[in-house]
Order: C-alpha cells, then structure tokens, then sequence
C-alpha cells in the first residue's frame, strides 16, 4: 500500500480538524453557544470518512464495476431527491436524514469517475469513435451535470466536466473530440453565469476586485485582505481578525484565507505541498495500476481531489472566480469529506495491486 499517500491525506484531515476550530470556534459560540460545535461534528465525520477509507482500501476496486448500475441509480435519486428538498441559503443541496444533511452532489463526483472508468475501459476498442466514444459516456454523465446545475451549482459541474475531459483523454478519446466537447460546453456555461445575476456579479468582481467591495465583491475583498495580512510566517494560530464576522462561512469555502492569516505564506505553501504530493502519488498510482479500469479510476479519482483543491484556492487568493466549493480535508462539510476519503480508499486498494511498476516510498 502507498503510505506516503496514506499519511498526506491524514494530515491533511488532522490539519482540517485544527483549522475548523479556529475558523468556527468564535462563530458557534456567538451564534450556537459552543465554540466546539463544528469542531465536534467535523470530527465524527473524520472518524466516519477514516472508517470507510479504511474498507475500500480493503474491498477489491474490481469488484466497483458489479455495482455501478446501482451507484449510478442511487447517485441520480439522491440528485433528484435534493431539489425536492427545503432550500437552505436559497439553493436545494442537501437531503436530511435526522440530524444529518447529505450533500448528493459531493458523491456524484465519485460515481461519475468510477462510471467512466468503467465504460471507457469496457469501450476500449471504440473509444475513438464520436458516438460510443464521446456521445454515450457525455450523455451519463450530463444527466448528474444537469441535475446538480439545477439546485443551482455551477462550481461542482465545472470540476466534474474537466475530470471527464481528462478522463477522455486518457482513456484514449480523440483529441479533436475532447476539445469539440468542450467547445461546446463553453456556451452553455455563459448562458448559467448570465441568466444568474449574482454569477454575473461574481464574474465582475474577479475581473476587477475592487469595484464594489461593501457589496457583491465584499467576501472576496475580505478573502484577499486575510491571504495578504498574513505574511511569511503568520499571526499566529487561532490569531486571525478576518474570521471575526468579517469573513463570511470562514469554516467552509473560504478556510484557505483564514490559513494563510494564522499560518501565513509558509503554511500555506506547505499545505500547496501536500496537495502536490498527493497529485505525484495519485499518478503514480494510476501508472502502477494492473489495468486500464485501475489506471482510469486512480487518475480521475486523483484529478477530482487536486484540482477542486486548485478550483478553492484559486477563487480565495482572487485567481478565479467565486464559486461555492470547498477545499478538500479541509472545509468543514460531512458529504464531501465522505466522499474525499472513499477516493482515498479506492486509491490505497489499487497502489495494494500494482504490478506493473513498485511504487517507490
């Protein structure tokens, strides 16, 4: 098993687990009369997500391929079941099960990686065809695009239709294929932003941050204030100004600034590092895999965690465009931490069965 890659992602959710704390502790005493509440929560996921990383890296990663009729059919009524759902801040993401809120877009991510990997391995041999190699496996995975755009998103269909460009790729897709799909997906995505003023304003304020800070640019110009206020070295932990009601959700999408404030630029280069080793093993893995189905899973499994990290950091330092999505072991949110450690998992089972190459510790 590749332990490098075993203790990054548990550093990384240790580090999530402390930074959680700082980034809320204030903010649910004040508002929830416990400076431990997300902290609390946060934890039980972790012991959760640990637990199921701990059986996929154990559970045959072939045998994912007996079961993705059923992940794809729960994945879509999930979907489905979150827009019939309250609307919680305006937007339908979240199915309540008792006291627990699943997110089913967070393991729509997974089940579209799995599903490719599966019918582009299975379509091997008419993978450069348009239809069976581009047109079929597009169609599957816009269904789950289609329904997350609708409670609405657009940050979690951006990520997953970049994974399936990737995955395409890899998979031995033509060239011209992939850039003709995303070709024309760029129309539609400025039809989403436009008929979306608030999208519209987002757009706005990253091409020029300082046009209207008190108002629609107001979370991004706190964001940019905590990254720049935080120096080589930092204030210091749990010393951060911008997480006092100044920095909305400070706990969730927006954690990064807060990081870069307390642990300044050091810290936030060694957490940059750990993504980017996770990205070298995550490779490396998916090169070692004994097939083509393994090598596929291990690179969109891997691709998903690294660059929804890069989709995070990018619109917190004002490189890209607000969007809600969080950033990976880090933000506070049960669904997505679930479903990052599964990957991890998956991704543990197949370093197990490499055998073209020995994955150097």
């Amino acid at each position: 098993m590749d332990y490098t890659l075993l203790a990054t992602a548990v550093a990384l959710l240790c580090c999530g687990l402390i930074m959680v704390y700082s980034a809320s502790a204030i903010l649910a005493e004040q508002r929830l009369g416990s400076p431990y509440y997300f902290f609390k929560r946060q934890a039980l996921w972790a012991i959760i997500s640990l637990c199921a990383m701990a059986f996929f890296s154990k559970l045959n990663y072939n045998s994912l391929k007996e079961w993705i009729w059923p992940i794809l059919i729960v994945t879509i009524v999930g979907l489905v079941g979150a827009l019939f759902s309250l609307p919680i801040s305006g937007v339908r993401r979240w199915i309540r099960v008792g006291p627990i809120g699943v997110q089913p877009a967070e393991f729509a991510k997974l089940a579209s990686v799995i599903f490719l990997a599966y019918y582009l391995d299975r379509k091997r041999s008419k993978v450069d065809s348009f239809v069976a190699g581009l047109v079929v496996p597009g169609a599957v995975v816009s269904v789950m695009l289609l329904l997350i755009g609708k409670e609405p998103d657009l940050g979690t269909p951006v990520l997953m239709f970049s994974v399936m460009l990737l995955m395409l790729f890899i998979g031995g897709a033509r060239l011209s294929h992939v850039f003709m799909t995303l070709g024309s997906a760029l129309p539609l995505v400025a039809y989403e932003i436009y008929k979306k003023p608030y999208r519209v304003a987002r757009l706005l304020n990253f091409l020029s941050p300082y046009r209207d800070v008190q108002g629609s640019g107001y979370q991004l110009f706190q964001a940019m204030l905590a990254v720049g206020s935080g120096g080589w070295f930092g204030k210091g932990f749990g010393a951060s100004k911008l997480k006092l009601m100044y920095l909305p959700t400070p706990h969730t999408d927006f954690i990064f600034p807060v990081i870069c404030e307390e642990l300044g630029l050091v810290g936030a280069l060694g957490l940059l590092s750990a993504f980017a080793l996770f990205l070298i093993r995550g490779v490396r893995i998916a090169r070692a895999a004994p097939n083509l189905f393994g090598t596929l899973l291990a690179a969109g499994i891997t691709f998903t965690i690294v660059l929804q990290a890069f989709f995070n950091v990018g619109m917190s330092i004002g490189v890209l465009p607000t969007k809600g999505i969080p950033l990976p072991f880090i933000s506070f949110g049960g669904s997505s931490l679930l479903s990052t450690m599964i990957g991890v998992g998956i991704l543990l089972n197949i370093s197990r069965q490499s055998t073209r190459e020995k994955l150097p510790a």
